[in-house]
């Protein structure tokens, strides 16, 4: 209306009334529209502070008439915004609702001869702002007949400008896109056929879109090497999913300090995490003990006789033929080194459990292929052996099981600290006492009363998942990695708190699998132990354990302190109750 108004009274002689509003705005010390942008912006900041002010008061209880001097200032900083944005703009449109100018009512004669004129003057080549600046009187030019500008042809291509879809461009994409869809061409084949693991991705998350209907927007695309996972990470990509990663700590194990990076999504999670760090450090530091490092992979096999199948055990567990089996079993690798095997029998069905070193690896893969050979082996001494799997659960692997809890699996660690009394009352806001209490009716008898196996802790599976997504590892394996017994007591006359987490499987690799990835590889490194250890192999698979161990102490000792405070649910629903609308963010 404005643009209208100024060009239809251009051809009217000039109000004395209006060049009096042109000097005076000549006279401002600012330009008007910078003015303008100056009040919108107080407006619009002092009406988000005081929100954000009353949605913490209505939190926290706090009255809302209570009020400080920061609030009051925005309260005033409100109001003077307001009086100014009405005065510039309301009036004149509630004057112009309530009584249209003559030129509202204008011919339409009058409208279509002079709309050339308003096309011209909208279509100058000036900023917004400085075209709405009064300051400048504008001479409009006399009307002109313009010819009727050609209607444009529609484009033949739609381009989608979401940066995570590909545009089909060829017709050869096109036609793999189809036989994907139809079927001619597996999905899977794609990366072999194409010889570009990004454009495999590509067609086959363009073909799932059509033939099931659905739309993958939101899930990344782009941004990702789909060749590092080729063969060994991930079959058949669309996308992958981004999980934040937050930094715990400095955590102080064994003198020195670790950054401990932790994958989550889980609000709160992170934080608590870091003021157990906290706590230990003021404290003096924790200290851990590796207790075994070995991988399990236990076959069963079945013989025609519960007699055959007692021979075959007696054999193993025999000393005299622990030498031989482990030479053939070492070949499979030059850091694969057999250190027992356990045997359990039932009926005529033999489970034998092999344990063995695997560097810095975690070891899966490796132990497998050396108790295949040593099965190879054994067939030419017992060749009614009848293989029914080479694994056989007696491992036990990414499943609750007594057997890692009694014989453990993967590194088994111990770590403890001793938290001064000073440091359990300030920063963990708590006392000795009401701690050592909660770990006995919590952690220990109320696991029992649960029929918890290995469960006997607040919450290790947080954080040990967390590290593992962080650095590469397998999350199954949080399961039995979880493993956990969390013992709290007062010493030193019950000023100090000694505690403790022992964790009999820990299964950890700082090679192979997805430890290779950038992103995790960068979470290796920030902990000191990306890649093989070359003077001491396993030492940095070992490190790792340890220090996944110190992470779930600074996560049991924080928990721990907030429910003996009372403090869990408001620091969740502070933490974790995000008002935030999440769906829209980018991806």
């Amino acid at each position: 209306m404005e643009v209208r108004r100024r060009s239809i009274a251009a051809a009217k002689p000039v109000h004395s009334k209006t060049i009096e509003e042109e000097e005076t705005h000549a006279q401002l010390p600012l330009p008007l529209y910078i003015i303008n942008a100056l009040f919108f912006t107080l407006f619009f900041t002092v009406v988000y502070y005081l929100l954000s002010r009353w949605r913490e008061k209505i939190r926290n209880s706090t009255p809302l008439h209570v009020v400080t001097l920061s609030e009051m200032v925005a309260i005033v900083a409100f109001v003077a915004s307001c009086i100014y944005l009405l005065g510039f703009f309301g009036i004149d449109f509630v004057q112009s609702i309530l009584r249209p100018s003559a030129d509202v009512w204008a011919s339409e004669d009058l409208e279509e001869e002079d709309s050339h004129v308003i096309i011209k003057d909208d279509s100058r080549n000036l900023p917004c702002g400085q075209a709405l600046d009064c300051s400048h009187v504008m001479t409009l030019p006399q009307p002109q007949p313009q010819p009727q500008p050609q209607p444009q042809p529609l484009p033949s291509l739609i381009i989608d400008h979401d940066p995570n879809t590909l545009t089909f461009t060829t017709e050869e994409d096109e036609e793999m896109i189809k036989s994907v869809v139809d079927g001619t061409t597996p999905s899977y084949s794609l990366e072999s056929k194409l010889g570009d693991c990004r454009r495999a991705a590509a067609i086959r998350r363009e073909a799932l879109q059509r033939s099931t209907g659905k739309s993958l927007h939101g899930l990344p695309l782009e941004g990702f090497d789909y060749g590092s996972i080729l063969g060994q990470c991930c079959e058949m990509p669309v996308g992958y999913v981004q999980i934040p990663v937050g930094i715990a700590g400095p955590l102080l194990l064994d003198g020195r300090e670790y950054s401990v990076p932790m994958a989550t999504t889980e609000g709160c999670l992170v934080a608590s995490a870091n003021r157990g760090c906290k706590a230990i450090h003021l404290s003096g530091g924790a200290t851990s003990v590796l207790l075994k490092d070995g991988m399990t992979r236990a076959p069963v096999v079945r013989f025609g006789s519960a007699k055959r199948a007692a021979e075959l055990k007696l054999f193993l567990e025999n000393p005299v033929n622990f030498d031989p089996l482990s030479m053939v079993f070492n070949k499979s690798s030059r850091f694969a080194r057999l250190q027992t095997i356990k045997c359990a029998i039932a009926g005529k069905n033999l489970y034998l459990r092999f344990t063995c070193s695997t560097g810095d690896a975690m070891g899966m893969n490796m132990v497998s292929k050396g108790v295949q050979n040593v099965l190879d082996f054994l067939q030419a001494e017992f060749p009614d052996m009848d293989v029914i799997g080479i694994s056989g659960n007696f491992c036990s692997d990414k499943k609750p099981a007594a057997v890692n809890w009694i014989e453990g699996r993967g590194k088994s660690v111990v770590c403890e600290a001793i938290i001064k009394g000073d440091v359990v009352r300030k920063v963990l806001k708590t006392n000795v006492d009401a701690l050592v209490e909660l770990n006995m009716l919590k952690n220990l008898t109320g696991s029992a009363m649960a029929g918890a196996l290995g469960g006997f802790n607040a919450h290790a599976s947080n954080i040990v998942t967390a590290v593992y997504i962080a650095t590469g590892q397998d999350p199954a394996q949080n399961v039995e990695s979880s493993h956990c017994i969390t013992m709290m007591e007062a010493i030193n006359d019950g000023k100090d708190l000694h505690v403790s987490v022992t964790m009999p499987s820990i299964e950890v690799g700082t090679v192979g699998g997805g430890t290779q990835l950038a992103s995790q590889s960068a979470c290796l490194n920030l902990l000191g132990v990306k890649g093989a250890n070359k003077e001491s192999p396993g030492a940095n698979s070992r490190l790792l354990a340890t220090i996944v161990a110190g992470s779930v102490l600074a996560g049991e000792l924080s928990l721990m302190s907030a429910l003996a405070a009372g403090q869990l649910v408001k620091s969740h629903m502070k933490y974790n109750r995000s008002s935030k609308d999440v769906t829209k963010a980018s991806s």
